[in-house]
């Protein structure tokens, strides 16, 4: 199951940088994840302050 990025993103920018295969991109308002390319590691999920990134 994919991670997704929910309304709590504050936009740190922290869970991009800690994708090991970089699906995670600044969008509009939060930073989004590309669900076809994520593997489903927790390495988003893992550094985020507010607990914006959840599996689907």
């Amino acid at each position: 199951m994919a991670y997704f990025i929910t309304d709590a993103c504050i936009s740190c920018g922290a869970c991009e940088s800690e994708c090991p295969v970089s699906c995670i991109s600044a969008g509009d308002n939060i930073y989004v994840i590309d669900e076809d390319a994520c593997i489903d590691c927790g390495a988003c999920a893992n550094v985020c302050p507010v607990d914006a990134p959840v599996q689907k």
